[in-house]
């Protein structure tokens, strides 16, 4: 038995995420856990289609079980986010390997350009950087490149700079994880080119929207999802992301953890439509994702200290029979709760309590970005079946 843990979003799947669990499986997983991120994900945005449906399709596609990513982790730089999805795996105690998307496609230089960012983390020139307003990611890039060419260029790349985080958090964490890379084929992230059957999510999202056709470009269950499901879109919550802008003081905003710029520039717009709330605040030192992630923070009420809280559960979202082995055998490995039920999660300490009321909040605001709103609460009284 040896279990692969995947972190993802699948926002949507489609047949790169497909070639990643080929790959995966080939270099020996006989069971692979997906850790995906819940209904908001890390670009900032709601997911196109909700986490249960997201959840079942996965298992459908080759994923044997389905762990959420708090929103908590979700909505937070790529630090926090690959921290927070390595720590949920490392406490199953089960896990193999960790197996992630690069365009770099090698692990040793990746170990490396991991040592050089940690060599250069707490660097002064880094602090400086970013009290002048500049993200993490853009302090380190412009720090390393002065130190370290090759890994500045590495991790000017997405999922390279993921995967380094994924590295950096095993280490951080002593985990026994081995990490496993697969080189991205096919096209990009972000790029709005279709390359022999692989295009970027991103892309696909905006096939979406504008009502293109994106047949061939993922699993025909996931194809059928987007064409009848109930699919979600950020502008649906615009109003209500303008009201909690317009209620908030500096210090709320602040405190979601964003950058200090950032939360100025917001606080002072008086911005009238989230398109224009967004390109004013957008600089070349503050991305738009980081911004949505601000706002969409906001909007649930996730706060920086909540982005510090460890994971309090391990949330199951869907499985097979082989999810029911792996958590047959974690039942005497883990090292936090596991279960499906988040009204029984909650009560498990005030910190689960913390993360449920969290959940529960994000869905309902989900809700409201859906082509048809459900009622809330759903988060409470979801019950999951075996696939």
């Amino acid at each position: 038995m040896k279990i692969s843990g995947i972190v993802c979003e699948y926002n949507p799947f489609h047949n790169g995420h497909m070639y990643h669990i080929e790959k995966t499986r080939e270099n020996g997983a006989t069971h692979i856990i997906a850790v995906m991120s819940g209904n908001f994900v890390q670009r900032g945005e709601p997911a196109v289609l909700d986490k249960f449906t997201r959840a079942e399709l996965a298992v459908q596609s080759g994923i044997d079980l389905v762990i959420e990513l708090p929103s908590a982790y979700c909505l937070s730089p790529a630090e926090k986010f690959a921290s927070g999805a390595v720590r949920i795996l490392d406490s199953l105690g089960i896990v193999d390997e960790i197996s992630f998307g690069s365009e770099c496609g090698s692990i040793e230089n990746l170990v490396r350009t991991a040592d050089a960012a940690e060599d250069s983390a707490d660097s002064e020139d880094i602090r400086l950087l970013m009290e002048k307003g500049y993200t993490y990611p853009k302090a380190l890039h412009d720090v390393l490149s002065k130190r370290d060419s090759t890994a500045a260029e590495i991790i000017a790349s997405p999922n390279n700079l993921l995967a380094v985080e994924y590295l950096k958090a095993l280490k951080s964490a002593g985990s026994p994880i081995k990490p496993f890379t697969v080189g991205r084929t096919g096209t990009y992230h972000d790029s709005s080119v279709i390359s022999d059957r692989f295009a970027s999510a991103s892309h696909i999202r905006g096939l979406v929207r504008s009502g293109e056709d994106f047949s061939g470009l993922m699993p025909e269950i996931w194809e059928n999802a987007l064409e009848n499901g109930n699919t979600a879109e950020l502008h649906r919550l615009e109003q209500a992301i303008l009201y909690c802008v317009r209620t908030s003081s500096l210090e709320k905003i602040a405190g979601t953890g964003g950058s200090k710029g950032i939360a100025e520039r917001i606080y002072k717009n008086c911005a009238e439509s989230l398109d224009n709330l967004l390109e004013s605040v957008k600089s070349k030192c503050f991305t738009m994702a980081g911004i949505k992630r601000v706002l969409m923070s906001l909007l649930i009420g996730i706060t920086k200290e909540d982005t510090d809280i460890p994971p309090p559960y391990i949330r199951v979202l869907s499985l097979n029979s082989g999810g029911q082995e792996i958590l047959a055998v974690a039942r005497k490995t883990k090292k936090i709760p596991v279960g499906t039920s988040l009204a029984k999660l909650s009560r498990l300490s005030p910190e689960a309590n913390r993360f449920a009321e969290i959940e529960s909040t994000a869905s309902d605001i989900y809700s409201l970005a859906m082509r048809n709103p459900v009622p809330a609460g759903l988060d409470y009284r979801k019950k999951i079946k075996i696939l």
